[in-house]
């Protein structure tokens, strides 16, 4: 027990060591859970909720391990914290697909696109995301929308190839682009 905890003159005063309860949607699932105030949305996922495809890299938002989606944006949830994202729709690498594997991470298989497979799981949120976003026009720009992913092992090229393939199949929607920019206006209009 810290000792703000001992003072009865301190204890009524709101302290961020202090849990409250805050209501999460992952996965299309609704979670109730406490957390402290400083509790990133990446500790909720991994320790309070469980999901641990989500992996903890740098915990610096610099190697993007732990991209998810929110809302339809890629986010790095090891810089986001779990009562900033109340209300929002969050994704995780385990809520791809229904019962078999999301047309992306079939084409990260099929180019092989992962060596060690700890980032995985991040550029797979990722591709989805600038999927998403209509990002994909070329692969500079793929590249470049991807560079907040680091792969230590190096397998970059079979990424792009792969990220290029479902695209090819069909996952690149024409309204993308336009939604991104309505996206990132409504973002400058709100002050975000």
């Amino acid at each position: 027990m810290l000792e703000v905890d001992r003072d009865p003159a301190c204890a009524a005063i709101p302290h961020p060591q202090h849990a409250f309860e805050v209501t999460l949607t992952v996965n299309g699932e609704e979670h109730r859970l406490p957390v402290d105030a400083r509790t990133t949305l990446l500790d909720a996922l991994r320790d309070r909720l469980h999901l641990t495809g989500t992996k903890k890299g740098c915990g610096l938002g610099q190697c993007g391990a732990c991209t998810v989606i929110v809302d339809g944006r890629r986010v790095v949830s090891c810089l986001t914290l779990a009562v900033m994202n109340q209300g929002k729709r969050i994704e995780t690498i385990e809520g791809l697909g229904n019962g078999s594997l999301h047309p992306v991470q079939q084409a990260f298989i099929d180019h092989d696109a992962f060596q060690c497979g700890y980032c995985t799981p991040g550029q797979i949120m990722s591709a989805i995301g600038l999927i998403q976003e209509g990002r994909t026009r070329s692969d500079d720009e793929i590249r470049e929308n991807m560079s907040g992913n680091i792969c230590r092992c190096g397998a970059y090229t079979n990424i792009v190839a792969a990220i290029k393939d479902a695209i090819a199949r069909g996952l690149d929607p024409r309204e993308a682009m336009t939604e991104a920019v309505e996206a990132i206006r409504q973002d400058a209009e709100r002050g975000a």
